[in-house]
C-alpha cells in the first residue's frame, strides 16, 4: 500500500500527460480546416490521413525523413562500437573515467548552440571549406549531407553510453574461454562480444532514430530540405492547419511503436 500511495500520483501525472496528450494529438487529426474561413471543423473525418497517403510530397518527406534517422543510426552505430568497446575492455580506470566525462560533456551543452556551432562549421567562408581548400575540396554545406553529420555529432552519446553498458557486463572468463579453445580475435568478437552487443545497439538505436525522427531545428538551420518535423512546425506556425499537422505528427509515433517492437523482440529493454 505505501509503494501504490507513492507511485499513485506520479503515474497518474504520467498517464496524463502523456496518454491524454496522445488522445488529444489523435483527436486533433481526425477534424479538419474550413477552406474558406480557415476555422477548425470539429467534425470526424480521416480527409488529414486521405491526404498524407495519397500525396507524393508527404510520401517522399516520410521516407526522406526515415532514410536520414536510419543513416544516422548505422553512422552512429559504427563509430560508438570500437569507442565503447575500447572504454570496456582495454581502457585504464583513469583514462576510462577521462573517456566518459569527455563524452558526457557535449551533453551538457546547448541543443542550439551545437547546432548554431555546426553551423557555422558547415558554411561557405567557414572553417571545414577552409580546411578542404587545399586540397580541392568542398564541404557538403546547408544540404541533407549536412544534415546527416551534425545528427551524427549530435546523437552519438546516446549510442556509444548504452553500447559500453552493455561490453562492460562481458564476463572475462568468457573471452579467456573462447581464446583457449582456440578462437581468434575477429571471431571471438563475432561469437563473444557482438551477441553481447547487439541488443545494446539496438538500445542505443532508440534514441538516434527517435530523436532524428521528430527533429526539426537542425533541419531548419543546416538545409533547406523538408523533413516531417519541418511540415507539423509549418503547418503549426505557419499554414495555421493544426488538424493536419496532428495527423501528421502521428506518423513518426506510429513509426517509433513498430520500432520499439521490434527492439523489445531483438532484447534491447534488457540494457536500459
Amino acid at each position: 500500500m505505501r509503494v501504490g500511495a507513492l507511485l499513485a500520483w506520479p503515474l497518474a501525472w504520467l498517464g496524463f500527460a502523456c496518454l491524454g496528450s496522445l488522445a488529444g494529438l489523435f483527436l486533433t487529426a481526425v477534424w479538419r480546416v474550413d477552406p474558406f474561413t480557415g476555422d477548425i471543423v470539429r467534425e470526424f473525418s480521416f480527409d488529414n490521413f486521405r491526404t498524407i497517403w495519397e500525396e507524393d510530397v508527404y510520401r517522399r518527406v516520410t521516407l526522406r525523413t526515415v532514410g536520414l534517422a536510419a543513416a544516422v543510426t548505422v553512422t552512429d552505430a559504427l563509430l560508438a562500437l570500437p569507442i565503447a568497446y575500447y572504454m570496456a575492455r582495454i581502457a585504464s580506470p583513469r583514462t576510462r573515467a577521462i573517456l566518459v566525462v569527455a563524452i558526457l560533456t557535449p551533453l551538457w551543452a546547448s541543443y542550439l548552440v551545437k547546432v548554431y556551432a555546426w553551423r557555422i562549421i558547415l558554411a561557405g567562408q567557414g572553417p571545414l571549406n577552409w580546411a578542404l581548400e587545399p586540397f580541392g575540396l568542398t564541404g557538403p554545406g546547408y544540404t541533407t549531407t549536412g544534415t546527416w553529420l551534425v545528427f551524427s555529432y549530435l546523437w552519438l552519446p546516446f549510442m556509444i553510453l548504452p553500447i559500453y553498458a552493455g561490453l562492460e557486463r562481458i564476463p572475462n572468463s568468457l573471452l579467456e574461454a573462447s581464446s583457449d579453445l582456440g578462437a581468434r580475435g575477429l571471431g571471438t568478437f563475432r561469437r563473444v562480444v557482438f551477441p553481447f552487443a547487439f541488443p545494446a545497439i539496438v538500445a542505443g538505436s532508440i534514441f538516434t532514430f527517435s530523436l532524428t525522427l521528430g527533429d526539426y531545428i537542425t533541419p531548419q538551420l543546416v538545409s533547406s530540405t523538408q523533413f516531417i518535423g519541418n511540415v507539423v512546425y509549418a503547418n503549426v506556425g505557419v499554414a495555421g492547419n493544426l488538424p493536419f499537422a496532428a495527423a501528421y505528427s502521428l506518423v513518426p509515433v506510429a513509426i517509433m511503436i513498430v520500432y520499439l517492437i521490434l527492439a523489445r523482440r531483438l532484447g534491447a529493454f534488457e540494457n536500459l
